[in-house]
């Protein structure tokens, strides 16, 4: 049997490897994807006080970090019975799309983008934002680069730094009201992102649809898999990043269960493979049946995709006809095409910058009522959506106000097990007869790069030490001997 390994895999946040196993025909038997790091966020965090988790949870990642600090800004919210004025909550919104603004844009343009804007196929080292500015064109570059750092800047002005924000981690508010003169600038550069994300989907629009191999790609058997979605939904089921109950549709689009934060244990369970660091979810009224899709498995995937699915609507005007086009172009709702997850996060884009010049031009938004009081300590879950997909914390602490327990379930977590069946399936039908080249892989990372996946995220969970597997094969390949900590 021979043995392929893709490792590392790249334009990802983290580290992460793809072994495929083919047969004596040269057809893939079996594929595998692995991550092999392992942090203990969950750990470390306990007896810590309860102000420090919205800031020790940042560090869990640099490219995500305002989510983990919104999540469990609502997560303290809950824990102290508090909920916090309308200010602060439009104040912790504009901070929040803000940074859907430079994290979607980021891996339109740098790390999954490149897959269409110069070809699977082309040589890897044009297969990066250089290789897009140099085909798109060095002013469209300088686009990019100002938009992502607009978004960055909003996040700084209202989170107090851009990258590791300390905005939220007052329960019940936000630190710092907006003035008028700071809102006059955010202002000015969101109404630039709005004019940006709506070039985006034209680009997309000119260099994908209306190439019919590449629609032919994103409709295509080896990157489509039929599972459940989810995603959190305002009142009228339409997407809302911040704040609502998290709803999941079955692979058919009908409704399958809708949640407030305090009732994800009801939904959700956790399965363990020995050959991952990752979790594996699943949604426990179906149950765990294995690396399988359809309505008898309780796979569901979250992100651009699972939100789209999972919702009725957009709650912006123009992000909504783009969500309606989405559809009727790949043929109506549920979408199961894995690559359209591009498209969908591009939707996203628009819905984020419209929300964010709905709130900038509220009057409400320099108010300078930013707190209420908080309760005694208790427990609490917050769930927002991450650019990745649906992200939960959830703390208990004790009458001293410190960290007793914390469990996160992040987004690359929830997507990991359709990550892992998306992987085999692209290896599956595109691998024949042993003949393998450098583009076949790429199109085989491709299936999770779609995804957006951020492994720092998802492996930050230890119980007491790191578990340790040591195997040791003779000159035959027989195991011998097998050691384990």
């Amino acid at each position: 049997m021979k043995e392929i390994v893709i490792n590392p895999i790249t334009r990802l946040e983290g580290h992460g490897k793809i072994t495929i196993f083919l047969n004596d025909k040269g057809d893939v038997e079996n594929a595998y994807f692995q991550v092999p790091e392992l942090r203990g966020f969950e750990k470390f965090c306990e007896g810590r006080r309860a102000e420090d988790l919205p800031i020790i949870t940042t560090r869990i990642c640099g490219v995500c970090p305002v989510a983990h600090h919104m999540a469990s800004a609502k997560a303290l919210d809950a824990a102290f019975n508090v909920e916090p004025t309308e200010t602060a909550k439009k104040l912790r919104e504009l901070e929040y799309v803000a940074y859907f603004i430079y994290d979607h844009i980021l891996h339109f343009y740098f790390l999954g983008g490149p897959d269409f804007v110069v070809g699977p196929d082309a040589p890897p080292a044009k297969r990066n934002v250089l290789g897009v500015i140099e085909k798109a064109g060095l002013e469209i570059g300088k686009e990019v680069i100002k938009h992502r750092a607009y978004g960055q800047k909003i996040t700084g002005m209202l989170g107090g730094r851009p990258t590791h924000p300390v905005s939220a981690c007052v329960p019940g508010g936000i630190a710092k009201a907006l003035s008028e003169e700071e809102r006059r600038e955010i202002e000015t550069m969101v109404r630039s992102c709005v004019e940006f994300a709506k070039f985006s989907l034209k680009l997309f629009d000119d260099i994908v649809l209306k190439n019919a191999d590449y629609v032919n790609l994103i409709k295509s058997e080896p990157y489509t898999l039929k599972t459940y979605y989810m995603g959190t939904v305002d009142k009228n089921n339409h997407v809302n990043f911040y704040d609502g109950k998290v709803r999941v549709v079955d692979p058919n689009g009908k409704e399958f269960v809708k949640f407030a934060p305090s009732e994800y244990l009801d939904t959700i369970e956790e399965h363990v493979e020995p050959w991952t660091y990752v979790k594996l979810p699943y949604l426990k009224k179906v149950g765990w049946n294995g690396f399988v899709d359809g309505v008898e498995s309780g796979i569901y995937r979250v992100g651009p995709l699972g939100r789209l699915n999972a919702a009725e609507g957009m709650a912006t005007p123009l992000a909504n006809e783009e969500y309606k086009r989405m559809y009727k172009t790949l043929g109506g709702k549920p979408v199961h095409a894995t690559l359209a997850f591009h498209w969908a996060r591009l939707i996203e884009l628009l819905y984020a910058t419209e929300r964010a010049l709905e709130l900038v031009t509220d009057p409400d938004i320099t108010k300078k009522d930013i707190k209420n009081k908080p309760g005694k300590p208790g427990e609490g879950v917050g769930i927002v959506e991450a650019a990745r997909g649906t992200l939960i914390h959830h703390y208990i602490l004790d009458e001293k106000a410190l960290a007793k327990k914390v469990n996160l379930i992040v987004a690359t977590t929830h997507n990991a097990p359709g990550i892992c069946m998306s992987i085999k399936n692209a290896a599956t039908g595109l691998i024949r007869n042993g003949k393998v080249s450098d583009g076949i892989l790429n199109m085989v990372e491709m299936a999770f790069r779609a995804y957006d996946p951020c492994f720092a995220c998802a492996t930050h969970f230890a119980v007491g030490e790191m578990p340790l597997e040591v195997e040791i094969y003779d000159s035959e390949k027989r195991l011998v001997k097998k050691l384990r900590r």
